[in-house]
């Protein structure tokens, strides 16, 4: 099947995990895996646009990563520091909007900055939507979407009985993206901690072994070209999938 007849996923998202094993297996510490991580992140970006993906989120730093130890957890934040400052510039040279998703109140005030300059930056930019979640956790962006919802209600903006599906949609992280298509988890590991769980519902799910600082432009491929094989029913049958294509 050649590239351009190849039905590319229209958001991806990704569990970047394994920098502290790929740094430990070479005798290096975690710290240099996270810094190798980033160049596997500024690879997946650039394919991601060239195949054609209109939303890419990259699941960064869980709200549950506070709790490792604090100098990998400095170290973390001059990271992000590094990407909004250099990796910015050359995303929105290439058309991206750059978002983070998360709750942003517990970095430093320089970093709350650096966000809030990087998403004004980018903000008109059409090619693609890169979305960081930084202190994010999908029961987090759950609860805050209802938290708002139920303020609607109580300052009689919003009738409880016309509180739906939708409501929620226009309410949760990545509003105004296309729906989740393809998720994908590096490491190994056989879970999604945590990450996306309302706009994962109807996602396919793609598992690999390679660690994140292994994940070469090839293997993101082979990700993004397996959804194609992928008979996606939303709750349908096979058949009716078929008569409904045929």
């Amino acid at each position: 099947m050649s590239e351009e007849s190849r039905v590319i996923p229209q958001h991806v998202a990704i569990i970047m995990d394994g920098n502290g094993r790929w740094a430990q297996s070479r005798s290096k510490t975690r710290v240099s895996g996270h810094k190798a991580g980033v160049e596997t992140v500024r690879s997946s970006v650039t394919t991601a646009r060239k195949l054609g993906v209109k939303a890419l989120t990259l699941f960064a730093f869980s709200s549950e990563n506070w709790l490792r130890p604090e100098s990998e957890v400095s170290v973390l934040m001059e990271l992000f520091m590094f990407v909004l400052t250099r990796e910015v510039k050359r995303l929105h040279k290439n058309g991206i909007r750059f978002q983070i998703i998360g709750d942003v109140s517990r970095f430093s005030e320089k970093l709350q900055k650096k966000i809030t300059a990087s998403e004004a930056l980018t903000k008109d930019n059409t090619d693609m939507v890169l979305s960081i979640a930084a202190n994010y956790g999908g029961r987090w962006d759950i609860t805050q979407a209802s938290k708002a919802i139920a303020e609607k209600v109580k300052n009689n903006k919003l009738d409880l009985d016309d509180i739906n599906e939708q409501t929620m949609n226009e309410h949760i992280s990545l509003h105004g993206l296309p729906d989740l298509d393809l998720l994908i988890r590096t490491g190994g590991d056989f879970r999604i901690s945590n990450f996306l769980l309302w706009q994962a519902a109807y996602a396919e799910f793609y598992f690999t072994e390679v660690l994140w600082p292994d994940f070469t432009t090839e293997c993101f491929e082979t990700a993004l070209y397996s959804f194609d094989k992928r008979e996606r029913r939303f709750g349908l049958t096979g058949d009716q999938i078929k008569n409904d294509i045929e």
